[in-house]
């Protein structure tokens, strides 16, 4: 309780949560990124994951867990800032002051509402009905997601959804990752330069990475 009191250790929570789903989108992307196999790349992927049974649960858990934390704290700290009571907690050098830096809380608020909007789409086939609705199978009897897919992001409206959320998930890791080594301490004034410029590259590659899957199927170039 004592550690949750000081703006230090709220900060260092919000922080190592937000690392740990950094590696989920991470992992994420690399599963999603089998889907340039064909077929026999992602539905093999989900076949596996669906084979996982309570581990997969396990694990879907503890990011909701991590997720919940980033936005309490996220929320706390941000709230306390703009009170205009002073925290004393030491830092070695402040971060600089950018549109990401000064929009963390916006970019991650439109992250949750999408991370909403992907769920009911893809996982629980509430949304885009006439895409996702029901169980469609391959020629193998698997689950055909490489299909539902393929058939969600060539309508227009769903790839501007994903690329556009794509771009406020850029922002929040370009200021988040650089964000996660000040609060540990983990900086000095000689790396710290190469903390900014690796955090932003992190960011475009998994920027680059999820928006190149809906662009490559609704210019054609991934079909069915």
């Amino acid at each position: 309780m004592r550690f949750l009191k000081s703006a230090v250790g709220r900060k260092i929570l919000m922080s190592v949560s937000g690392m740990m789903l950094v590696m989920f989108v991470t992992v994420h992307l690399l599963g999603n990124s089998s889907i340039f196999a064909g077929t026999d790349g992602i539905n093999v992927y989900a076949e596996k994951l669906r084979g996982l049974g309570p581990f997969v649960w396990l694990f879907r858990i503890i990011m909701i867990a991590a997720f919940f934390t980033h936005i309490f704290f996220g929320v706390w700290l941000t709230l306390e800032n703009k009170s205009a009571k002073p925290e004393t907690y030491k830092v070695k050098k402040a971060l600089s002051v950018s549109f990401a830096s000064k929009n963390m809380v916006w970019t991650g608020l439109i992250i949750g509402a999408f991370l909403i909007y992907h769920l009911l789409h893809f996982t629980f086939h509430i949304t885009a009905p006439g895409i996702s609705s029901g169980i469609h199978l391959d020629a193998a009897g698997r689950h055909d997601v490489f299909g539902m897919v393929v058939m969600s992001f060539r309508n227009l409206i769903i790839s501007l959804i994903y690329i556009l959320s794509m771009v406020a998930l850029f922002l929040h890791l370009s200021h988040g990752i650089q964000s996660f080594f000040q609060t540990l301490g983990l900086n000095s004034d000689r790396t710290f330069p190469i903390i900014i410029k690796g955090g932003k590259l992190t960011a475009a590659m998994i920027f680059l990475g999820f928006i190149s899957i809906p662009l490559v199927i609704f210019f054609g170039i991934l079909r069915h």
